[in-house]
């Protein structure tokens, strides 16, 4: 990797805090212990699980996966950027805590946000009241460093050291915040490529910090989002890889919600030979992904402090190529979109587990502060912490069976000019006229994952109040849209569910809903949307 470094100067000095002051002010909220356990987050941007993303990734699987616990149903609460890693922030669901898109208007990383959500995300609460030296490096929400909400001189609450990356994702001619100092990069790999400067400055980090408190340290990749440039030595890498050819690989989702029947099926040998080649320069990036893990894993060793750190691996959302027809993106409800890789070790994980109990990213905040040894219930969060499940405290009957999946379809209050007849209201389209976003894009789902039922209910919020069901156990790739044959006891018990969740808040999020079958329940899917005045206006200016 690159050689881009520097020194923490001041900030390795003001790590030495005197302990006694943590301490006292963690008195009722965290556990007392002698030696806390250090956290690392590493969270990557796109990466599926679906479509192999974690091959390129070896290292990473063997250093984390193989020495501690892989979870097979880990999902996003919505599978968008700026949505779900606000849910990671803050462990709550998006219309808990208002992000809705990537943009300014839609709360990303806005004054509002700033206000009523920074102050109380489990970095806020590890430093507060905890103790911990908190570490950041990489991309934090999409419109961070934004003009109009504090610039890049805006230092969320709850860092001791702050490497924060203006806007969205780049691999070179980026700008980073040190601290709320603007920093420019160029384009020489060897001091520019954001994912090794992220490594480098992560493994000072390790150097220089305190050895005498705990350290949470987050590092936020920009791979393999676009635009997928990998460094020099790995471009030649997987030249004959290919996007899977799943099941839904180039197949018409002709009784799918209207914006994936209108994609073209099949695809044009352009659109198939362009998603191929994103899909290699995606595992491309990834392999510099697995350079910074097995550095930070080799530095901690080094140290003597792997033993006592937890290491999480996981990402923002999934990512399609190809299937259902739609060329590349994520935003759809379907498996490939919201189910993310998610590997831990640490202190009491048993190595070469695996768990099929459903998680959350909403779940990780809640996780992290139960390590640290904060009460959780203290917290507004709606996840709940899987300690206990890594350390095999818990089993299938004592955890929940559902997660709510949440996404604001967006688009633009103006026809495309190569595409007018799709009319307004579309948004990330495609040369050929095929279209990943729309404004009535907008759904909630409630995914079940229980030994008696394995399903996937959604309702969409549109004129058609479409809805869509899966029996994922004999249907894993969603072929076949089961709304309209599936048992009316079902779809009330789902429709009911889902109500629920979309209007819990914090403990009411983390217990199962209880369903009375001799109750009947009305299946109205219109009750579900009308009441959610938070929602922005989703047709956006060109």
């Amino acid at each position: 990797m690159g050689s881009n470094s520097f020194s923490l100067g001041s900030f390795s000095s003001c790590l030495l805090i005197c302990v006694t002051l943590w301490s006292e002010q963690s008195c009722g909220l965290f556990g007392q212990s002698n030696r806390r356990p250090n956290i690392v987050l590493i969270l990557t941007d796109d990466l599926d699980i679906m479509m192999g993303g974690l091959n390129p990734l070896s290292k990473t699987k063997k250093l984390i996966g193989d020495a501690g616990i892989s979870f097979t149903n880990a999902f996003v609460a919505s599978p968008l950027c700026c949505p779900s890693r606000a849910s990671i922030l803050t462990g709550k669901y998006p219309h808990n805590h208002h992000v809705i898109n990537n943009t300014l208007e839609g709360n990303c990383s806005s004054t509002a946000w700033q206000k009523s959500e920074e102050p109380q995300t489990f970095p806020a609460l590890l430093k507060t009241y905890g103790g911990y030296q908190t570490f950041f490096a990489g991309k934090y929400l999409n419109q961070y460093g934004h003009p109009g909400a504090g610039g890049v001189e805006h230092v969320p609450l709850g860092w001791s050291y702050w490497l924060g990356l203006e806007k969205n994702s780049k691999y070179y001619n980026y700008t980073l915040s040190v601290n709320g100092k603007a920093q420019k990069h160029g384009a020489d790999y060897s001091k520019d490529y954001l994912t090794d400067v992220l490594a480098n400055r992560s493994l000072e980090f390790l150097q220089y910090k305190s050895s005498y408190q705990p350290f949470f340290m987050m590092v936020s990749t920009p791979a393999p989002h676009s635009p997928w440039t990998a460094a020099p030595q790995y471009q030649g890498s997987f030249n004959n890889t290919k996007a899977p050819r799943d099941p839904n690989f180039d197949v018409h989702g002709k009784d799918k919600h209207w914006l994936i029947r209108q994609a073209k099926t099949p695809m044009t040998n352009s659109s198939v030979q362009f998603l191929d080649d994103a899909f290699r320069k995606r595992w491309r990036t990834l392999l510099s992904v697995d350079d910074l893990v097995e550095s930070i894993v080799k530095k901690l060793e080094a140290r003597g402090e792997l033993e006592n750190t937890y290491i999480f691996f996981t990402s923002d959302n999934g990512y399609h190529t190809g299937q259902f027809s739609l060329p590349l993106d994520k935003r759809q409800l379907y498996e490939f979109d919201i189910r993310v890789p998610l590997m831990v070790r640490g202190p009491n994980i048993k190595p070469n587990q695996t768990s099929q109990l459903p998680v959350a990213n909403v779940d990780l905040g809640p996780t992290i502060l139960d390590i640290a040894g904060y009460n959780v219930n203290k917290t507004q969060m709606d996840g709940m912490s899987f300690l206990p499940i890594m350390q095999g405290k818990i089993n299938s009957s004592s955890w929940r069976t559902d997660i709510l999946v949440e996404y604001e379809g967006e688009g633009r209050n103006v026809s495309d000019p190569a595409c007018p007849l799709l009319g307004p209201g579309v948004s990330e389209c495609f040369p050929d006229c095929v279209c990943e976003d729309s404004y009535n894009n907008t759904y909630a789902c409630v995914r079940t994952v229980a030994p008696s039922a394995n399903l996937q209910y959604c309702e969409f919020d549109d004129n058609e109040v479409f809805v869509e069901v899966y029996n994922m156990t004999a249907d894993p790739y969603q072929l076949s849209n089961i709304a309209k044959t599936i048992e009316q006891e079902v779809l009330e018990r789902m429709n009911h569910r889902l109500m629920m969740l979309q209007s819990c808040s914090g403990q009411t999020c983390r217990t199962p809903g209880v369903y009375d079958p001799s109750v009947r329940f009305e299946f109205n899917p219109r009750q579900m949307f009308s009441s959610h005045s938070w929602r922005l206006g989703r047709l956006r200016p060109k």
